[in-house]
């Protein structure tokens, strides 16, 4: 592990509620945004097709002023369901989100947004439910999410949290960029190619 690792064991910040099961990665970003060279600017692309129609920005959280410095979203069942591609999460990341708190995840999503530092917290339905209401009535509010215990507090919620235990480490140990991590073992990926019989 090198010293540029970053340790992720708590955050805090607003929350933005998008509501809704099974919201896969097409809707989170539209294929055509997929044709780019490097991830930069993927931000404005995030929910593209229901934040803008044929009169210009809708109602969507993510076009929404009270939003707009929001760094935790709030989502359902089934999030990020659908092709995997990376550049969903980017795309989140670019906007502004840290974290992702629901009630479950596609596995793919789930592991590429660890891969970006983004920790994917699940909570029971009742507990989401209760959040969403609570970040729509006061949009202000900032959320503590701690890693560490694995608890969320939210005004005057406190609600335990789960996540994959691989990812809690990752995050946790500063091991989660897995490009850090290839680089970290430049002298051991050596060795093991000068063992190679060619």
């Amino acid at each position: 592990m090198s010293a540029n690792d970053i340790k992720i064991t708590n955050l805090t910040g607003q929350c933005v509620p998008v509501r809704g099961n099974d919201i896969d990665t097409d809707r989170i970003i539209p294929a055509r945004f997929m044709k780019v060279v490097s991830f930069e600017g993927l931000g404005e692309a995030a929910f593209y097709d229901i934040r803008y129609n044929s009169n210009g920005k809708t109602d969507h959280p993510f076009n929404l002023d009270v939003y707009q410095d929001a760094s935790i979203l709030l989502v359902n069942k089934n999030f990020g369901c659908g092709s995997s591609r990376e550049h969903a999460p980017q795309a989140l990341m670019r906007w502004g989100i840290k974290a992702v708190v629901g009630e479950s995840f596609a596995e793919i999503f789930s592991g590429n947004c660890t891969s970006l530092g983004i920790p994917v917290v699940e909570v029971d339905s009742a507990d989401i439910g209760r959040l969403m209401n609570a970040a729509e009535e006061t949009p202000n509010m900032n959320m503590i999410i701690d890693i560490e215990s694995m608890t969320l507090n939210f005004g005057d919620f406190e609600i335990e949290a789960r996540m994959n235990s691989a990812a809690r480490n990752a995050l946790m140990t500063g091991s989660w960029d897995s490009t850090g991590v290839l680089l970290d073992s430049g002298e051991e990926i050596d060795a093991m190619h000068e063992s190679l019989p060619y």
